[in-house]
Order: structure tokens, then C-alpha cells, then sequence
């Protein structure tokens, strides 16, 4: 039997399928979840996410994004420190820029977590051929135990 790929849902992922002017990348997130809901993923987020959901200038819009977490069964995996030292290194590689801290924590957070995937609509810093050319580098240092060769969640949009 085949293992239910487990990914993590970028806050890119929880905005979208509200975005009516951006009618692609609403059909494909709204694909998505009904995907997790059909049971092809095991999807997860993080407290980070939590986070950047709870600072949505729209009260309407945030109710709903975060009302997807409950209504997909979405596993918020805890922050801890591994994953600020790891979001810390990718940072002091240059790899992230420290503006944009929060990409990199999602980035470590499904890593350290384990994640086969990570779900994101950010070309700048997440989504991007260099990121994850360079973030792969940085987990293959970090983290040379055997079983852990494929720490990397694959980064895809």
C-alpha cells in the first residue's frame, strides 16, 4: 500500500481560494483541497502560518482561511527550536532574506517536521529554483544522518 504523502500548506495555499482576481490560482488551491478532503494528501501547517492568518487585515477573509485548518483537517505542527536554528541558518546563508524571515521558517518547519511536501504560491522566496537548489545544500549539512537524507520537502507550486 502507498504512503499518503504528507505536505505542508504554505499561507500562500490559505489565501487563494478567495482570491477572485487571481481566477488560476484559485481553481488550483481550490483543486487542492478537494484533494485533502478526497484524502491524497496528509496535509499539515504550522503555528507559523497561524500567525500570518491572525495578522489578515480582513476580519471576513481571515474567518474563512482559518476556518479551513478545522474544515480540512489540517495538523499545525508546534514551533520549536530546531526549526528557528535551521529558519536561522537559511537566513544567515542568504539564502532567505531576513525581511522575509517567516519564508524561511515555513521552509524549516516542514523539513524538521518532515514533510514530502511543501505547497506554496510564493515565487519570490519559496517557490524559486535557487531557494531550493540552496536550501537542499544547507539540509544535506544539517543533517547527515542516514535516515534523514531526504529531509528536503519538495518545493512545489
Amino acid at each position: 500500500m502507498l504512503r499518503i504523502p504528507r505536505i505542508y500548506l504554505e499561507i500562500t495555499i490559505f489565501n487563494f481560494p478567495f482570491a477572485d482576481d487571481a481566477p488560476q490560482y484559485k481553481a488550483d488551491t481550490l483543486k487542492l483541497f478537494a484533494e485533502i478532503k478526497a484524502g491524497k494528501f496528509m496535509p499539515f501547517t504550522s503555528e507559523y502560518v497561524k500567525s500570518e492568518l491572525d495578522g489578515t487585515k480582513d476580519t471576513d477573509k481571515q474567518a474563512k482561511m482559518k476556518a479551513l485548518i478545522s474544515e480540512y483537517g489540517i495538523t499545525t505542527i508546534p514551533i520549536c527550536e530546531e526549526t528557528e536554528k535551521l529558519a536561522a541558518i537559511y537566513v544567515a546563508e542568504g539564502i532567505i532574506p531576513k525581511k522575509f524571515e517567516t519564508d524561511a521558517l515555513h521552509i524549516a518547519s516542514a523539513t524538521v517536521a518532515g514533510m514530502d511536501i511543501i505547497v506554496s504560491l510564493n515565487f519570490k522566496h519559496i517557490v524559486k529554483y535557487r531557494t531550493i537548489i540552496q536550501v537542499e545544500a544547507i539540509n544535506a549539512q544539517q543533517f547527515k544522518v542516514t535516515s534523514r537524507i531526504t529531509r528536503t520537502a519538495r518545493i512545489i507550486r
